[in-house]
């Protein structure tokens, strides 16, 4: 048995380019500057939740849009029908709609085809072609509003603008690497790395930032045609509506100084239209006051002393250094087509980020050394082997993460860890087969054959149910959920090739140079799980009976005391506080509460001196979230000076809302898929057991949240669809079994079958719910909060996992192959002909009657 030399190179030069790329993120920067250029220079990008930074997701405010298009309609109607010579008596906006009543309504079809004119084609979309108005006649009146297509489309031209003003503004203040893009039909993803401030950033990202000059009520008094309008100090000024000059005129803006006050102040400057203009207002305006405006707030009402004739002017106010730059970028990259609403903002300081990097990196090496070692006494120098293979699937890993562009996150380095744990587990199915194979007497190249052979079908199975768990995840998961899927899938597929391609080579080379006739894989530790004979189905309604209690139990504490729901789900804001001694929580208690923001919680969590603070979410929009994450800021630097905040979530009612039923929609379509793949590759009573269980399995999971008062989170989420695919994947192995043996023991009792196949794949249950569980152990001890909620549920969910595969879905098996077997022979007796139902089967084959 020889192994093609081509391939050999083949692998070796895979193995050699894997190790290339992933060289570059164990490097400093200092080295790999001194790499050569032709050499592979690129690094893993890290998550905002290991480098630290700001994540905000802004969403067009659609209402304030088309409230923003009917006034420039209003204004476009009244001058075609004034244009066209037709007199109207009013038009008016009402709601979402301009009303135009007519003087005379003879000209109405006159007025309906002029006012036709003001529609525009859709050019993209599925509604191309189609009119952006809706122009309707009802004798004298006349309605003009947006059609459906309409709106959607000035929304979508609203986010290709937001995006090219965002990308200006963050550029002006210089923030480095930041990721812009859109998401969705109406929303914009802002990333930004480093320090951050959020206030500071809301106000950068969300300000619409419309700037216009008008003239003042002459004496001060309101009437027709003024609005009255405040400044940052509550002073009212009644301004004219009509807007004399707008800020699309500026060409540049720019923060200096008041050399008598030695104050912050923006200075402009008008194109050549604009400084005209100006010029005109100014000359005319002498002696009379006129405001700037700013998104509907009266930056500076100064009265002109002179006529401006160089095109120039400043805004002087109660700036700071900081509030004066944004405003000036503000103004230079141009105003929002509409409002930007922040609907979802995270923020991590670096200090943290940093800590997370260490705590990932620390955990996962200690999970990896665990695992190794369990493997080396598991199959002593063969284990060696299997340590190989693993480490060249955690360099690939990486060099695929850095080829593939993806960004790795805290729950990444455990999607990372727990791929370690499922690689493995192809080590022991093929280990186990070639053990198996060696005890019936093979030789040893027939064993690797054999082997190799009847585990890969187990592999692809199990590695199956847990890639449509990871893509379930990518598709309804986002931003670190979604870094995790990404890792566990090229996990998932990396391993393929480590474990099964490249060992099995490896062995066969092995075995030919060392000329062994027979293949002992033996343990350092001696340890036989084989050729058991455990009744395992004599226990089978005790266990079924338990498991139901247990379910039973965890739908109570589901009810009562229910979840801790973390922000993701219920909305609020989120504060991750770090002291230098232990935290007072009685202090911080006393002092938060008195603000009057609703209900807030304090959990005290790792040495002591940090605090994790919720606030519910504030009625009245998001800035009154902004105006309590500033007030929670200031009372805990007030409460303890030492406090650093490291981290904040914001998260609005919409975005917790979608993110909960999203939650819940992934997991019932995962359990779905699963199902229909097992029912296609084995038989429907085999994915009716495995969906019971996977039932059973979740709920007690449920309940294990609810006990334990874990936060139940995208995280936990992505750990209860984790702990789906992980746990069908288990039962995946036994029912494999189960059905070879099926085909070998045609005349054996289901039950005898059943019990066999358990005990057959005993060992392997062992060992793979063993490596799995010490592969998270360390990240569940030392991972800390933010993966907190998905390892520790993970370890407990691997140990129910393992339990159900035996003491329930075996079971459920069983009493579905036996009411099939009664059903069949009643049917067979009202044919009148005899039906034999082969136990390995489920479709009954007809004999002779």
């Amino acid at each position: 048995m020889r192994t093609s030399p081509w391939l050999v190179f083949t692998y070796t030069v895979i193995i050699l380019l894997g190790l290339l790329i992933a060289l570059p993120n164990v490097l400093p920067q200092s080295v790999l500057q001194r790499v050569p250029a032709w050499l592979p220079h690129e690094q893993v990008s890290l998550g905002l939740d290991l480098r630290g930074g700001s994540h905000l997701v802004l969403e067009v405010d659609e209402a304030d849009l088309t409230k923003e298009r009917l006034q420039s309609l209003l204004q476009d109607a009244r001058r075609v029908l004034r244009e066209k010579g037709i007199q109207p008596k009013a038009v008016v906006r009402s709601q979402n709609q301009i009303v135009v009543t007519l003087a005379d309504a003879t000209q109405s079809d006159a007025a309906v085809t002029d006012l036709k004119t003001l529609a525009n084609p859709i050019s993209t979309g599925l509604s191309a072609g189609q009119s952006d108005l809706d122009v309707l006649a009802n004798g004298a009146t006349i309605t003009i509003g947006f059609s459906k297509a309409g709106i959607s489309a000035n929304v979508d031209n609203a986010v290709q603008q937001s995006l090219e003003v965002i990308r200006q503004r963050v550029d002006q203040v210089g923030v480095s690497e930041p990721t812009i893009q859109r998401i969705g039909a109406n929303r914009v993803l802002v990333q930004l790395p480093g320090a951050q401030d959020p206030t500071r950033l809301r106000q950068l990202l969300g300000s619409t930032a419309k700037m216009s000059f008008h003239m003042l009520s002459p004496n001060n008094q309101p009437g027709p045609g003024v609005t009255m309008l405040k400044d940052d100090e509550g002073r009212t000024y009644p301004v004219l509506d009509r807007v004399e000059l707008s800020g699309d005129r500026l060409s540049d803006a720019r923060v200096s100084f008041d050399p008598n006050t030695h104050e912050p102040i923006v200075s402009f400057r008008f194109d050549s239209a604009g400084a005209s203009r100006f010029a005109d207002i100014t000359r005319q305006n002498v002696g009379n006051p006129f405001a700037i405006v700013l998104d509907d707030k009266v930056l500076s009402a100064p009265v002109i002393r002179e006529p401006i004739t160089g095109g120039s002017g400043q805004i002087s106010g109660n700036f700071s250094a900081d509030s004066a730059t944004t405003l000036a970028a503000m103004l230079r990259a141009g105003a929002l087509p509409a409002k930007l609403t922040v609907i979802e903002e995270r923020t991590v300081g670096a200090d943290l980020g940093a800590d997370a990097i260490k705590m990932g990196i620390y955990s996962g090496i200690v999970g990896f050394i665990l695992v190794a070692v369990f493997i080396f006494v598991l199959y002593g120098t063969w284990g060696v082997l299997a340590n190989i293979a693993l480490l060249i699937h955690t360099i690939l890993t990486f060099s695929a993460l850095t080829l593939v562009g993806a960004t790795l996150t805290l729950p990444g380095i455990a999607g990372v860890v727990l791929g370690i744990g499922l690689a493995v587990d192809a080590n022991v199915l093929i280990n186990e087969r070639i053990r198996e194979e060696t005890r019936k007497g093979k030789g040893a190249f027939a064993a690797i054959d054999t082997g190799f052979n009847r585990a890969y079908s187990t592999i692809i199975d199990g590695n199956m149910t847990a890639l449509i768990a990871a893509a379930i995840l990518f598709f309804f998961g986002s931003g670190p959920v979604r870094g995790f899927a990404v890792t566990m899938a090229l996990g998932l597929i990396i391993s393929m090739f480590t474990s099964v391609a490249f060992v099995r080579v490896a062995m066969i080379e092995i075995t030919r140079r060392r000329k062994f006739k027979v293949l002992n894989i033996r343990p350092l530790i001696p340890f036989s799980p084989y050729d058991k004979h455990i009744e395992f189905m004599k226990a089978r309604f005790f266990g079924v009976t338990v498991s139901a209690l247990l379910s039973i139990a965890s739908v109570v504490l589901f009810i009562h005391p229910g979840l801790n729901y973390g922000v993701d789900f219920r909305g609020g804001i989120q504060m991750s506080v770090k002291t230098q001694g232990v935290a007072d929580l009685a202090k911080f208690r006393e002092g938060l509460d008195s603000l009057g923001l609703g209900e807030i919680t304090l959990q005290s969590f790792g040495d002591k001196s940090s605090i994790l603070v919720r606030a519910q979410r504030q009625e009245g929009g998001e800035e009154a979230q902004t105006a309590a994450v500033t007030k929670l800021k200031a009372e805990v630097a007030k409460i303890d000076p030492t406090a650093t905040v490291e981290g904040t979530d914001v998260i609005g009612p919409k975005v917790s809302g979608e993110l909960a039923w999203a939650g819940i929609l992934s997991v019932v379509i995962a359990s779905l898929a699963m199902l229909i793949y097992i029912w296609v590759r084995f038989e429907w009573p085999f994915a009716v057991g495995a969906i019971v269980t996977l039932v059973l399995d979740v709920t007690k999971a449920i309940g294990f949240f609810a006990i334990t008062g874990l936060d139940f989170n995208l995280t936990a989420i992505a750990a209860i669809l984790t702990l789906v695919g992980y746990s069908v994947n288990d039962k995946v192995v036994v029912y494999d079994r189960m059905r070879e043996n099926m085909r070998l023991y045609k005349s054996m009792p289901l039950r005898e079958i059943i019990d066999k196949s358990i005990n057959e794949t005993l060992a392997r249950s062992l060992y793979t719910n063993a490596t799995a569980f010490l592969a998270l152990v360390p990240m569940a001890i030392w991972g800390g909060s933010a993966v907190s909620s998905f390892a520790i549920p993970m370890v407990f969910g691997i140990l129910v996992a393992g339990a159900s595969s035996i003491f329930i879905a075996a079971p459920i098996l069983l009493f579905l192959g036996d009411w099939r077997r009664r059903h069949a022979k009643v049917a067979a007796a009202t044919d009148g002909a005899v039906e034999i139902i082969p136990p390995e089967q489920g479709r009954p084959r007809k004999s002779a009657s």
